[in-house]
C-alpha cells in the first residue's frame, strides 16, 4: 500500500470478488488506431473469464473480436473518497458455439437493447490488477500496528 495516497493493491482473488459485485464494467479497445472506452453489461463465467453482451451488427462487436482489450469496473463512493478499481486484460473472442450461447443468453449478461443478434465475447483474463482506492480502514491498521 502507498501510505501516501491511500491505494492499496489488491490480489487476484479480491479482484474477482469485487468483480462479481457489479454488472456494469468498460471495455477499452482501439478504434481507427485511437483507444476507445464503452461502457457494458458483462458478467463473470465459472471460469473467471469476463463475459460482454452486444449486439453482433455493433462496432464494438467488429472492434475487439480477436482483439487484447482491457476491462475495467470499479464502484466508488465521491463522497467518502473510497472505492476500488479493477482492469483484466485479455484476449476478446466470440462465443460461436451454439450451445454455449445459448446457456449465455440464459445465464449471462442481460441486453442493453432488445435484439435477436446479440453476440456474446470472452475476454480470458491474462492479467489482472486492482486498488482499493482511500484505503481509509487499511491505513487505520497499518497506523495502529506501527
Amino acid at each position: 500500500m502507498n501510505q501516501k495516497d491511500g491505494v492499496l493493491e489488491l490480489d487476484r482473488q479480491e479482484c474477482l470478488r469485487l468483480l462479481a459485485t457489479v454488472q456494469v464494467g468498460r471495455i477499452v479497445h482501439t478504434y481507427h488506431a485511437l483507444p476507445a472506452v464503452l461502457p457494458v453489461p458483462f458478467c463473470l463465467d465459472a471460469d473467471f473469464a469476463v463475459v460482454v453482451r452486444t449486439s453482433a451488427e455493433s462496432q464494438l462487436a467488429g472492434a475487439i473480436d480477436r482483439a487484447v482489450v482491457a476491462f475495467q469496473a470499479d464502484e466508488v463512493d465521491p463522497a467518502e473518497r473510497t472505492g476500488w478499481s479493477v482492469v483484466v486484460t485479455g484476449r476478446a473472442t466470440a462465443v460461436t458455439d451454439p450451445a454455449e450461447h445459448g446457456r449465455l443468453r440464459r445465464t449471462g449478461p442481460p441486453s442493453w437493447r432488445a435484439s435477436r443478434h446479440d453476440i456474446f465475447f470472452r475476454i480470458e483474463p491474462e492479467l489482472i490488477t486492482g486498488s482499493e482506492l482511500g484505503a481509509r480502514r487499511v491505513l487505520h491498521e497499518a497506523r495502529s500496528t506501527s
